[in-house]
C-alpha cells in the first residue's frame, strides 16, 4: 500500500497535503482499493464551508457510494473537475491526478492533528 510520507490522514480513509496554506484531499490508495471501480465522484460546491469530519463529497464505485470526509475545517476553494471525465484516476493515481478538493484550512494546524504516515499505516495493518 501506498503511503506518502509527506501526507497526513484520517481514520475515514483521506489524505491531505499542505501546500502554501492550501489543503488538498483525496481518498488514500487502501481506499479506492476497497473501492474497486470508481465510476461517479460527486464533488463539492466550491466556497462551501465545512467542518472537520463533516461530510462533503461522494465516490461512487461499481461495490458501493462512499461518503468522503472534510479532514479539517476550511471552505471549499477548487475541486478537481477532471474526475468528471476521469473517475478512474482515484483508482490509478490517488496521491496524484485522483485528488478530490482543495480546501482554505480556517486552522492549519488542525493538520497536523491528523495521522502521520506511521499512524495510518499501523492503523490499515490492522483492517
Amino acid at each position: 500500500m501506498n503511503v506518502p510520507e509527506e501526507n497526513r490522514y484520517t481514520a475515514s480513509h483521506e489524505w491531505v497535503r499542505l501546500e502554501d496554506g492550501t489543503a488538498t484531499v483525496g481518498v488514500t490508495d487502501h481506499a479506492q482499493n476497497e473501492l474497486t471501480d470508481v465510476v461517479y465522484v460527486e464533488l463539492p460546491g466550491i466556497g462551501k464551508a465545512v467542518s472537520a469530519g463533516e461530510q462533503i463529497c461522494v465516490v461512487e464505485s461499481v461495490k458501493a457510494a462512499s461518503d468522503i470526509y472534510a479532514p479539517v475545517s476550511g471552505r471549499v476553494v477548487e475541486v478537481n473537475d477532471e474526475l468528471s471525465a476521469h473517475p478512474e484516476w482515484i483508482n490509478s493515481d490517488p496521491f496524484g491526478k485522483g485528488w478530490i478538493f482543495k480546501l482554505q484550512p480556517s486552522t492549519p494546524a488542525e493538520v497536523e492533528g491528523l495521522k502521520t504516515a506511521a499512524q495510518y499505516r499501523e492503523q490499515i495493518s490492522h483492517s
